[in-house]
């Protein structure tokens, strides 16, 4: 599951950062993404992100299954 956050700036500054972000062929979305991401890595410890990368995969595996089994049924 994802969630949002939101974050306010002025109409100003938000017009410039997207402005000079699309002449380097990005987002503003893109950049935060990678933002955050590497607060992830900073923050989060190696053995903690681990745990949430095989319990997400564990989460995925069962969703396919369960999709797959659906459309079986139908």
């Amino acid at each position: 599951m994802k969630k949002s956050i939101g974050i306010s700036i002025s109409d100003e500054k938000l017009a410039a950062i997207n402005m000079y972000l699309e002449q380097k062929n990005t987002s503003l979305s893109a950049e935060v993404d990678k933002c955050v991401e590497g607060l992830y890595q900073k923050y989060v410890p190696q053995n903690v992100r681990e745990f949430i990368e095989k319990t997400a995969a564990k989460k995925y595996a069962k969703k396919s299954v369960n999709a797959a089994s659906a459309k079986s049924e139908q």
